[in-house]
């Protein structure tokens, strides 16, 4: 009987746990894990099988809202080693990422495995990070990509990433992206993070800490002595219809009003409306942070700030700087996102009132 490749099922359970204890001694994979990955994880698990015994495992994560697959985890049975079931079950992987519209798929591996990682270069992926004390006995992880559709990178400029430390400074994590993109060296730090907040917050949310608002982060920048650009497509206080305390709204409208008067006396160029040519404005040498729904991340319905590190025919690459570590990601995962143009333009209309905000920084001595 020939080898099968299928979608697992919970009734392959007891095999698959009995192959990743052969397979691995650390960074296993539980029957909880496993239960999860097969009926509620945004992924794809393939076995291979060969008169109802289990080979070999795939298993793929898709970032919802992206067009980036992550390799989670391959592992095929001693008795089948040497017969090039990785490498079928790798194609079978890249086969389903196509399927998935992924145009990324990304991997980590054990830098002491030689074997497992000439197969991947064999394959067409190539080293782009080391993840160092990666794995549970702290050995280091070779970080590995290989693009399905082929991509020419189009920008000198380099964006790092900063992750978020807490629920509400996504935008502030962007600004401070956005500056070490444009000043190379420039220390990215929890202290300058909450800084720029407690500068750029307009208290919007319901209950707890609010976000930043498009009007706060640009001043936020122009007072570090950037040039800004602020595009937005409404004039009035942003997410009041999301408040229903009357003196919460009140405080947003006194706080959004001192921005407009600050920007006002400012050299902060002002667009209202109008489409986002973010070609233009990356080859004119600018760093574009853009608001989203986050509902096309994550499925939660909110305002959130990302950072576009570039841009091609095909996609939209995004820094995101929040790590949903119930969706088994890592930072890695959320660097140059590439979304479609098509879903960067849903993603970047928020609420009913499809609003659309973008704070794009320039070098100081560049005019706008």
């Amino acid at each position: 009987m020939g080898l099968v490749f299928r979608i697992a099922t919970p009734e392959d359970l007891p095999a698959l746990v009995r192959l990743e204890q052969q397979c691995f001694t650390t960074d296993r994979l539980t029957v909880r894990s496993f239960q999860w990955m097969i009926s509620r994880a945004h992924a794809r698990l393939i076995v291979a099988e060969q008169a109802d015994q289990l080979l070999g495992y795939a298993l793929v994560l898709f970032h919802r809202g992206t067009s980036l697959a992550r390799l989670y985890s391959i592992a095929t049975a001693v008795e089948a080693r040497g017969l090039g079931l990785g490498k079928r079950l790798l194609e079978r992987i890249e086969a389903c990422a196509r399927e998935h519209d992924c145009a990324y798929l990304r991997l980590e591996v054990r830098t002491d495995n030689p074997t497992a990682i000439a197969l991947y270069e064999r394959s067409g992926y190539r080293r782009f990070a080391v993840l160092h004390d990666y794995y549970e006995d702290h050995t280091d992880a070779l970080r590995l990509e290989k693009r399905i559709l082929q991509h020419r990178e189009t920008r000198s400029i380099s964006v790092p990433y900063y992750q978020q430390t807490t629920d509400f400074t996504c935008g502030p994590a962007c600004l401070l992206m956005a500056m070490g993109a444009l000043q190379p060296g420039r220390a990215l730090e929890r202290r300058e993070e909450l800084q720029l907040w407690r500068e750029a917050t307009t208290v919007f949310m319901t209950s707890g800490h609010g976000g930043c608002s498009p009007q706060g982060l640009a001043l936020a920048a122009w007072r570090r002595g950037f040039r800004v650009r602020l595009q937005v497509n409404t004039r009035g206080p942003l997410f009041l219809g999301g408040v229903r305390d009357e003196h919460k709204k009140d405080v947003m409208r006194l706080v959004h009003e001192e921005f407009c008067a600050e920007l006002d006396s400012s050299d902060v160029l002002q667009v209202l409306g109008g489409p986002l040519d973010l070609p233009r404005l990356l080859a004119d040498g600018g760093q574009p942070l853009v608001l989203i729904s986050s509902y096309r991340l994550t499925r939660s319905k909110a305002p959130h700030w990302v950072i576009v590190t570039d841009c091609d025919e095909e996609f939209v690459y995004l820094h995101d700087p929040d790590v949903d570590h119930s969706q088994h990601r890592q930072p890695m995962d959320c660097q140059h996102l590439p979304v479609s143009h098509g879903e960067f333009a849903k993603m970047c209309r928020f609420g009913s009132g499809k609003l659309q905000a973008a704070v794009i920084l320039y070098p100081a001595a560049m005019p706008l």
